[in-house]
């Protein structure tokens, strides 16, 4: 008997979470992946079939959803430089919110389900963590492209699964240093750094957001979830457990406010992100931070 295979597109298959979503999916066998990015070709080294494709531009995505005709869509492609954004509002709002649409079209077209990639920046930081029903009040520029791109799925037609995280921090190929190679990396060469004591958050591990989605495409869910780490902490104590699981001396780390940094984006101070719908609904089980970092650690080759 022939196996039925889902069959899944990835836009942004080269980033953080793209590539994590591939080496997932590469050891199903009942799912069928086509991978599209803006880049070449895809930088990992699985087999799957590959479009190069800019979501900016409407009949690229069209063409695209209506050769593969998916079951679901993941998009994992964004703008997230949230100075960035500030400065390049267009570039932010065609890639966040009009790439997202165009996106929605096509998945009316073929009848398939957006599974999009959301953050815990469309809330004002005031008083958070944060519900899935929380009301969304974005202080920066790329939280209301964020937004927006919620909203257009919301009113497109269509099934869709949005899944809302935080400080996603993982190692992939080819991709810009998170956080915690940051720290590393500067902390290694005996560098001292200056991080926010006033930035609370639930720092999510790419490989536990990658968990998350695809509990909630095998249960067929709807809606939205928000898929996040177990702990909430600062992110200067999460430097401090980085230091700490990396064997790095923490006292390099300096305490300081979000104010001093001066940048060009405000950020929500109280974020975070509860879980609890994740956990009851879906069955997901984060791992704790000591326990991912440790797991990077590995991944990193710095044991």
């Amino acid at each position: 008997m022939n196996l039925i295979k889902t069959r899944i597109l990835i836009f942004g298959c080269n980033g953080l979470l793209g590539q994590a979503l591939v080496k997932y999916y590469s050891k199903r066998k009942d799912v069928e992946l086509h991978l599209a990015s803006i880049e070449d070709a895809f930088v990992g080294n699985h087999q799957f079939t590959y479009t190069k494709v800019d979501i900016t531009k409407r009949n690229e995505v069209k063409r695209l959803i209506m050769d593969f005709v998916p079951d679901y869509i993941i998009n994992a492609a964004a703008y997230t430089d949230v100075d960035g954004c500030e400065v390049n509002r267009e570039l932010a709002w065609n890639v966040n919110v009009n790439g997202v649409k165009y996106i929605v079209e096509g998945c009316r077209i073929v009848d398939a389900t957006l599974v999009q990639l959301s953050s815990d920046f469309i809330f004002d930081g005031l008083n958070g963590p944060y519900h899935e029903n929380d009301k969304p009040n974005p202080i920066s520029y790329y939280g209301r492209t964020k937004f927006a791109s919620e909203n257009e799925i919301k009113i497109g037609g269509i099934p869709y699964l949005i899944i809302r995280s935080n400080v996603i921090y993982g190692s992939q190929k080819g991709v810009k240093k998170d956080f915690v190679e940051w720290v590393v990396e500067n902390l290694s060469q005996r560098k001292k750094i200056n991080v926010v004591t006033d930035q609370i958050n639930n720092p999510t591990y790419v490989e536990d957001l990658v968990n998350g989605i695809a509990l909630a495409i095998d249960k067929k869910k709807n809606g939205i979830y928000n898929i996040g780490g177990l702990e909430l902490l600062s992110r200067y104590n999460f430097a401090c457990k980085i230091a700490d699981v990396f064997e790095l001396d923490g006292g390099l780390i300096n305490p300081i406010l979000t104010e001093q940094l001066n940048q060009k984006a405000k950020r929500p101070l109280k974020g975070g992100l509860i879980i609890l719908k994740a956990q009851t609904e879906l069955g997901y089980k984060p791992h704790t931070i000591k326990e991912n970092l440790f797991d990077l650690k590995i991944k990193l080759g710095l044991f």
